[in-house]
């Protein structure tokens, strides 16, 4: 039975205490003028989960170059860190090759494999970034340039901890990349949930795509995650890793879709407490959220929506979004 990190007090009795959280919006990554990824979004995220008191959180490791490859070929690695990516590889990634997105894509990827371990041990694991879920294994895409929920599975199944695995990907892109890793993988089920209309163009075919149209609301959104999410867990996966993108919302400039800010933290609710209910280990990355003002977007991933999912394992977090 998963109850949550626990620490002994002196009295002998288990409490339940902070979960933790991975960041690693302390690297710099140099972007142009006009670029369109909103990257002051994860430090906005970070102080506003800072304000509830609800988490701890900590620098995020750098993922070893001996995780990557189980993932990754080693031509890629070596363009990647040697700075030869060809112009069509950088553009496809979309950031400009520097030491900086080193640095960031390592802590990113790193926070991924750290959460998944706090969730093998503890029940939850969080990452405030990640979900780059458009990164195959020969090259990056869409401002992915590992795929990290990748990386954190297969260093799972490596040290043993885990051998059948669920990727929920509820970001309003499809998770193009981690489907095509995992393609004919028996013990690793993905299930997306996106735009049908939205970038990749070029789909992957996952265990199970549900693919929506433009306009698609918080009814219709939520109804097909209910339906859909019990036959998710049925495969009995050792953990679950939930893309929780928030750019699914109607000020998304990149979404096409129609949520509200209720409708999210409602999303993240019904995961939560499905996969809690039945007592399966999750991993939690940050994934997409492109709003116009980004505010809208770090709003529904804090405090509202992590509120709400930190609710199904904190009571003082369910008191706080009564």
């Amino acid at each position: 039975m998963i109850a949550g990190c626990t620490d002994c007090g002196d009295d002998g009795i288990y409490e339940t205490v902070q979960p933790r959280l991975y960041y690693c919006d302390n690297y710099h990554l140099p972007l142009p003028d006009g670029h369109k990824f909103p990257m002051e979004k994860y430090r906005l995220v970070r102080d506003l989960l800072a304000s509830t008191g609800l988490f701890r959180f900590e620098c995020a490791p750098f993922a070893t170059r001996e995780q990557l490859a189980r993932v990754h070929t080693a031509e890629y690695l070596d363009d990647f860190f040697g700075g030869t990516l060809s112009e069509q590889a950088v553009r496809r990634i979309g950031f400009p090759w520097s030491e900086g997105l080193i640095a960031r894509t390592l802590a990113s990827v790193g926070g991924a494999v750290a959460a998944s371990l706090d969730a093998m041990e503890c029940g939850f694991g969080g990452n405030l970034a990640g979900g780059t879920h458009h990164a195959f294994a020969h090259e990056g895409s869409g401002f992915c340039v590992f795929n990290d929920i990748a990386v954190a599975i297969e260093n799972l199944r490596a040290l043993g901890l885990a051998s059948r695995v669920a990727v929920v990907d509820l970001d309003v892109h499809q998770g193009d990349g981690t489907a095509a890793i995992f393609a004919g993988d028996p013990d690793v089920l993905t299930f997306s949930m996106h735009g049908a209309n939205n970038f990749p163009f070029r789909k992957q075919s996952s265990r199970i795509d549900i693919a929506l149209p433009n306009d698609t609301g918080d009814d219709e959104f939520l109804s097909h995650l209910q339906r859909t999410l019990p036959a998710v867990l049925d495969f009995a996966p050792d953990v679950v890793f939930f893309q929780a993108g928030v750019d699914a919302l109607l000020e998304d400039k990149l979404g096409r879709l129609a949520m509200t800010q209720s409708g999210l933290s409602a999303r993240n609710r019904i995961v939560f407490e499905a996969v809690r209910e039945r007592d399966i280990p999750l991993a939690v990355c940050m994934g997409g959220g492109y709003s116009l003002p980004i505010e809208h977007s770090v709003r529904a991933v804090a405090p509202r929506s992590a509120l709400t999912s930190a609710g199904v394992y904190l009571p003082r977090a369910a008191a706080l979004t009564a």
